[in-house]
């Protein structure tokens, strides 16, 4: 059985390993915070509801794919057998530099080593290993079985082998790959996204229009189940933050600056669905409920 290792038992990383699991790889996830598993286990029990919901998985295969995620404290046992690595921590350049290094000298150079990064280029992190040649971006989206597409990008000495290692890995989990031509910061989307939450951060920070209002226009023109702003607290608005840094640490530009009512409700300690506030109140935020769409609410 082909091992996966997920370097990062949080939102997305137990997300990646679950949909391995699922897909008959065995799948060891590695937090340095062993309080970290408690909620990813919850969190894999939920998928593996809604894939009993919809028929994906039947009720004599769920212990079959728990049994293929082991949860480890240790690095260089959760990495033993890997065929596949792919970090999936914080979108901090210095810490995804540091895991890569340590992955680079406990891995075989056969094994690649993908960065999940939504922002940061691979290029960045390369030169902090020995085998550049095996280290890629493999960009997922949240919940892959429903969004399924990933990005895949070379840093600037990645082989097209690492890239077909990791676009069959891809297709074997029923996720589509997408080849981004050229590095990019923010790939293909996330650099489309980036635009959009920007603009609209800006609009609601220079008293344009409210926040509410930024997502119902959103929400009644394309309608979706949330907007821009619910969209940023479901992601964390400290991670937000951190990728527009990524932005503004390469551009130099002022208007790159994360905006002040960004930064504002992080200061405060909002920082969206995880904390149970951010621009919206949580678990019930008031965009569900009957009549705010229409600013009856």
């Amino acid at each position: 059985m082909v091992k996966v290792c997920i370097v990062g038992s949080g939102f997305l990383g137990t997300q990646i390993g679950a949909l391995s699991a699922k897909s008959g790889y065995s799948v060891s996830m590695y937090d340095v915070y062993e309080d970290a598993f408690d909620a990813s286990k919850r969190s894999v029990k939920e998928y593996i509801e809604e894939w009993i919901e919809t028929g994906a998985i039947t009720q004599e295969q769920i212990n079959e794919l728990k049994q293929r995620i082991s949860y480890m404290v240790e690095l260089p046992e959760a990495v033993r057998d890997a065929d596949i690595v792919i970090e999936a921590v914080v979108e901090k350049l210095d810490v995804k530099r540091k895991v890569f290094k340590q992955l680079d000298e406990l891995c075989d150079p056969s094994v690649i080593l993908c960065s999940n990064s939504s922002s940061i280029k691979i290029s960045y992190i390369e030169d902090a290993t020995e085998h550049p040649e095996r280290v890629l971006n493999m960009h997922f989206y949240g919940y892959p079985w429903r969004r399924s597409v990933l990005e895949l990008m070379k840093g600037t000495k990645t082989t097209d082998e690492a890239i077909e290692k990791a676009r069959k890995y891809a297709i074997s989990i029923d996720v589509t790959p997408l080849k981004v031509l050229k590095e990019s910061t923010g790939f293909i989307f996330n650099r489309v996204w980036r635009a959009i939450k920007k603009e609209c951060l800006t609009v609601a920070d220079a008293g344009v229009a409210s926040f509410e209002d930024v997502d119902r226009a959103w929400m009644s023109l394309y309608k979706t189940e949330a907007g821009p702003f619910g969209l940023m607290d479901r992601v964390g608005l400290d991670v937000v933050r951190d990728i527009e840094l990524v932005y503004y640490k390469e551009s130099g530009d002022p208007r790159d600056k994360p905006p002040k009512i960004l930064l504002d409700k992080i200061e405060r300690g909002e920082l969206g669905v995880k904390t149970g506030k951010g621009f919206y109140a949580y678990p019930d935020p008031e965009y569900r409920k009957p009549g705010w769409l229409q600013g009856k609410k």
